[in-house]
């Protein structure tokens, strides 16, 4: 965990300068609008998955270091070979969990957050999950481990593997010639991400494009079908949180309601969408039926709250930093405890950014359990090591940003929705 977290100390900033730039580039050369919440949105999440992923809060049923042990045919050494071989094996268990989350309704919500996004962009790459915190697809690397693949040369390379599915999340890069017919392009990414009928649940690949194209899941962008962002059942919230558990939650209702007893477990495992008929009818879902005549979901909002709500990515973002700069010095207890303050900050801050009233009680619960970990502590984590006046700060902050959320709700939001109903 602390190697992994001190990775991320200096990932985490380069993803941002990149998400940053393409957004510049976009507002400035293309004309394209800045769409602040849904960027801060995107980063939020990646503030969690990066957050869920340092602390080790998931198991998985089957390790690779087992499989090895228990199953390996033969040894093979560490070399590039070996290294190109797993990297190999890597794409196409990759592919096919990839394929899985979107064809089963239960592992639908672990990968639906990445698709949650209405926009495509770098930022959207960051959109990863918190709800798999159980990973059943290590099965899919029964090659490797038949080959006898160290599971140190799986270690260096799975994190190179994921980063390198960065780069093809955007707008702005046209079709690349030769390099469409073997690898994952900007173009055929962005046809994985559209809810068109022709476009959906298509190209499955993560490096390369040749997996979906021998199983039959390729489709190439087309020019007169430009792709449309999002899922089919919107999930209209900035909160990643809420975004991370919003398919177990329809599975739940609808488990509730139906009236078969069979159909009451089955849903779970039954193709992604699939309800059962009494469900169906009583409850219908918002689902986008004509991509194109789709309004997305951009809730007109203040430059105040937009200018507010960078400070609170940004003191979180902060946070975040010094939690994970400082896992070697911390104990886990501390370090949990830390990380679902976290979690409490993305939660209150993107619950404002949707302008919901009771924004204002999350900011206070979370402002209340920060100054308690102060006083507690008798500084923020040691940070007074780093800088003193930086630990003094924090309680100040927290006083401060529950004036500042109080305000919006129960001023701004208040006004808006008292000059609503007038004109009503």
């Amino acid at each position: 965990m602390e190697q992994y977290a001190q990775i991320l100390v200096i990932a985490s900033p380069l993803f941002f300068l990149f998400v940053m730039a393409e957004k510049i580039y976009g507002w400035k050369v293309k004309g394209d609008s800045f769409k602040n919440m849904d960027m801060i949105s995107s980063l939020s999440s990646g503030f969690t998955n990066a957050l869920k992923d340092a602390l080790g809060l998931g198991i998985s049923i089957l390790t690779y270091v087992w499989l090895v042990d228990k199953v390996a045919l033969v040894h093979i050494p560490f070399t590039w070979l070996n290294v190109l071989i797993a990297f190999m094996v890597l794409d196409l268990s990759g592919y096919w969990g990839h394929r899985i989350n979107h064809s089963i309704n239960f592992f639908w919500n672990q990968h639906l957050i990445h698709h949650s996004s209405e926009e495509f962009n770098l930022a959207c790459a960051l959109r990863q999950s918190i709800s798999n915190l159980v990973n059943f697809f290590t099965v899919f690397l029964l090659p490797a481990a038949l080959l006898g693949v160290d599971p140190k040369i799986i270690g260096i390379i799975a994190p190179i593997h994921l980063f390198a599915q960065f780069w093809y999340h955007t707008v702005y890069i046209g079709k690349l010639g030769f390099l469409e017919k073997f690898l994952v392009t900007p173009s055929h990414h962005r046809v994985h991400h559209a809810i068109n009928p022709i476009y959906i649940d298509k190209n499955h690949g993560q490096i390369f494009i040749f997996w979906d194209k021998w199983f039959g899941t390729f489709q190439e962008e087309l020019d007169d079908v430009p792709p449309v962002y999002g899922i089919t059942v919107p999930v209209r919230t900035w909160n990643p949180i809420k975004i991370n558990f919003q398919q177990w939650w329809y599975l739940l209702q609808d488990s509730i309601h139906t009236k078969n007893w069979v159909d009451k477990f089955r849903l779970w495992f039954m193709p992604t969408g699939w309800r059962p008929k009494d469900v169906l009818e009583a409850y219908p879902l918002n689902k986008i039926e004509e991509p194109n005549n789709y309004q997305k979901y951009y809730p007109e909002v203040s430059r105040k709250l937009e200018v507010w709500t960078w400070i609170q990515f940004l003191s979180s973002f902060g946070m975040l930093t010094f939690l994970f700069s400082s896992f070697g010095r911390l104990e886990f207890s501390d370090l949990l405890i830390y990380g679902i303050w976290v979690f409490m900050s993305v939660y209150a801050y993107t619950e404002l950014m949707d302008k919901n009233p009771n924004s204002i009680w999350f900011e206070l619960l979370k402002n209340i359990a920060g100054l308690s970990l102060f006083l507690w502590k008798g500084s923020w984590f040691g940070l007074e090591n780093i800088s003193g006046v930086l630990n003094y700060l924090i309680p100040v902050y927290f006083i401060a940003s529950s004036f500042v959320v109080a305000y919006f709700v129960f001023y701004e939001f208040a006004e808006k929705r008292a000059l609503h109903t007038n004109l009503n």
